[in-house]
């Protein structure tokens, strides 16, 4: 079965490249457009990490836990920021290709590799920890709680570890479809169940200290005659606000659901691999077709939508201030009123492009180019 899913995976991937090259159908990213600039990004510091995202379709998303800002590249180096000043405090080369990354919490750094491994480094230090092994390529930051280590492996396996040692307490498997987009969430760890997003549609929730599942809802349902049209993945991540689940899956819906239980709350059509944000009582979609949309929290109602960016392969989208940012292709951050979705600020970053989220804190903003370069920004 996995078999035949990696070379389904490589038909999929070389279908995709000769549509792209040979189909006279085939459009390119729209075109920017002028609009009134009504804010600006002021540049902090920046910094080199590596190669970056590498050269395949990696999501390493930095992370931030108290005054420091941690990033890793594809190549395998990591680095410890102070995320004001930019002062680097330390770095490691791991010499391994890192390909989920990064988790940080309780003085640790959590990674994952193409390889299967799972590592944690001292958060203070950069030194390694401990290191384990698991079935699959990992391809999203771990998480923790500082008692469990959560791991979501490309083959739908939720792995937890004991924090201090890395041996494994338990394991949960789900099913895998024939064809799967290349990626995973990071899985969330919410009081005593460990969140996850898998390549079926569902989103299950299982006991963070035995593994064992307490509700599992399914999100998105497969239509369609060919395989192709029954890719269903939640890749883009769980984002959780006060008790109420958010999650977004491609070819299929959006949807809210309650944490303890699983129950759905309010759902619609819509179809993301990066995810979703929240802010002032909205959620925010990046779609697959390059259009952002403003859905009602409490319910399913589109608010606006934004369509002028279609085809810009976007980020997940995050909130700074009362804009929402989202990252394109050609390496800008675009910036859109919360109220109406009408550009109110762009700003290019990285000739290489912007594939993963803006992170924000408070009022600043992170942005990691696809080429290693690692942008702080505040709003002028």
């Amino acid at each position: 079965m996995l078999r035949w899913k990696h070379v389904a995976l490589l038909a999929l991937t070389l279908l995709a490249v000769g549509c792209s090259s040979n189909s006279k159908k085939e459009l390119p990213p729209a075109e920017l457009t002028d609009f009134k600039e009504e804010v600006r990004l002021e540049k902090q510091w920046s910094r080199s990490v590596g190669d970056g995202q590498g050269d395949l379709y990696n999501l390493l998303e930095p992370a931030v836990d108290g005054q420091t800002i941690y990033a890793a590249s594809a190549e395998g180096r990591v680095m410890a920021i102070q995320r004001e000043s930019g002062e680097v405090l330390w770095k490691k080369d791991l010499d391994l290709p890192v390909s989920g990354a990064v988790g940080v919490g309780n003085g640790m750094v959590l990674l994952g590799t193409l390889r299967g491994d799972v590592i944690a480094l001292d958060s203070g230090t950069g030194e390694q920890k401990w290191r384990s092994k698991v079935s699959s390529e990992v391809l999203a930051a771990p998480a923790t709680n500082g008692d469990v280590v959560v791991v979501q492996t490309q083959d739908d396996k939720l792995i937890g570890f004991d924090a201090s040692s890395g041996n494994q307490r338990w394991i949960y498997e789900g099913t895998v479809p024939v064809l799967t987009l290349r990626g995973t969430g990071a899985p969330l760890i919410a009081g005593r169940l460990a969140l996850a997003g898998l390549a079926s549609g569902k989103v299950v929730a299982v006991d963070v200290e035995r593994g064992l599942p307490a509700w599992e809802t399914r999100v998105a349902i497969p239509q369609g005659r060919s395989e192709l049209d029954r890719v269903v993945d939640i890749d883009g991540g769980l984002l959780l606000i006060d008790n109420v689940l958010y999650v977004a899956s491609y070819q299929g819906r959006a949807a809210a659901l309650d944490v303890s239980s699983g129950r759905v709350l309010w759902q619609r059509e819509a179809s993301s691999y990066v995810g979703v944000a929240e802010g002032t009582g909205s959620v925010f979609i990046s779609q697959a077709s390059g259009t952002v949309e403003s859905l009602d929290s409490r319910g399913s109602s589109s608010l606006w939508s934004n369509d002028a960016l279609a085809r810009r392969q976007l980020s997940a989208p995050a909130v700074l201030s009362s804009n929402v940012v989202v990252g394109d292709l050609e390496g800008y951050v675009h910036l859109l009123s919360q109220v109406d979705g009408r550009f109110v600020g762009r700003e290019k970053v990285d000739g290489d492009g912007v594939r993963v989220r803006p992170l924000v804190v408070g009022n600043w903003m992170y942005v990691f180019g696809n080429s290693g370069k690692l942008v702080a920004y505040t709003l002028r």
